[in-house]
């Protein structure tokens, strides 16, 4: 997900009550819930950081050690800011265990989000490559924001007005997200079903079917499938069903593409990222894009063009 959601989860787990535990809560519960995306500076490599992202700083030896990393962090901060004589009056006694396990609940919250889009994530890196999609919730989610962001107003307004129950709203508005991603989940399932059922009926028994929300609508679904060598789409709406077009190939079977693609960095870290690649030929090249990100808007990030290497070595 993005760090404004991620954000916002930290913030709403301290509404909840979780920053009265100890001081500094709040801050490192924000903070530890955007960690893993240390790995964003990767982005200057370009195409070939889609390897990169969500790889070990999401994996279990970064989980384990990077709120370990926080909380020393924050220990020191505060020591530094009491030796100065800069320490706030107001702020609550540092209470070591909590603060070392606020770390944690906030860490662990960036990878059980960032599973939840179509993205992809690597949970057990470097144990094993592997990819795990949840296919839930677009990766910018407005209702969530919008949940989100009023629960923690509303808290902060009833907790500064003196209210007993100021943590009422945060806990409200941590249920009402957690339903939504679980019916946001039903709907994925039945969407994928019925296009599988379709294609099953058409000759493709065998299809892996995407379900893929779309931004805003979390009622509709972008389906992408693929099987035997054909790729194609379809769409799926709460209440009116599935619809899936027709195949094309998919082009993977191209005998350029891999000798090419061992030759070029950038299309090597595109093919261990791609869930469902696809390639186009295009004058003396091939392009390839993936079908989850080939819509006009997302496709220019999400696209290698692949050329015969110069000094092509024989096989």
């Amino acid at each position: 997900m993005d760090n404004l959601t991620h954000s916002l989860v930290g913030a709403v787990l301290g509404q909840m009550g979780l920053k009265r535990k100890t001081g500094l809560a709040m801050p490192t519960l924000i903070l530890a819930a955007n960690l893993p995306d240390i790995d964003a500076g990767c982005a200057i490599y370009g195409v070939e950081s889609l390897a990169m992202r969500r790889g070990i700083t999401h994996g279990p030896i970064a989980l384990l050690v990077l709120p370990l990393l926080l909380w020393a962090a924050m220990l020191a901060f505060d020591a530094w800011q009491a030796r100065r004589g800069k320490r706030p009056a107001a702020r609550l006694p540092l209470h070591k265990g909590w603060l070392l396990a606020l770390a944690y609940v906030g860490c662990l919250s960036h990878p059980a989000l960032d599973w939840l889009n179509n993205y992809g994530i690597r949970l057990l890196e470097p144990f094993s490559h592997r990819w795990f999609y949840g296919d839930t919730l677009f990766i910018i989610d407005l209702w969530i924001w919008i949940a989100l962001g009023a629960s923690v107003w509303l808290s902060l307004r009833r907790e500064r007005g003196g209210s007993a129950d100021w943590t009422r709203p945060a806990w409200i508005g941590f249920a009402g997200v957690c339903a939504y991603i679980f019916a946001n989940g039903l709907i994925t399932g039945r969407a994928e079903a019925q296009a599988a059922e379709l294609l099953r009926r058409a000759g493709q028994d065998r299809a892996l079917v995407v379900a893929s929300p779309p931004p805003f609508e979390f009622w509709r679904r972008d389906i992408f499938w693929r099987g035997s060598g054909y790729y194609g789409s379809g769409v799926f709406v709460l209440g009116a069903g599935a619809t899936v077009e027709p195949g094309r190939p998919t082009g993977m079977g191209d005998m350029r593409l891999r000798l090419w693609a061992k030759a070029d960095p950038a299309a090597r870290a595109f093919l261990f990222w791609a869930r469902m690649p696809v390639a186009t030929p295009d004058g003396d090249a091939i392009v390839l894009t993936d079908q989850r990100f080939a819509q006009p808007l997302t496709r220019g990030s999400f696209m290698v063009r692949v050329t015969a290497p110069q000094n092509p070595r024989s096989e």
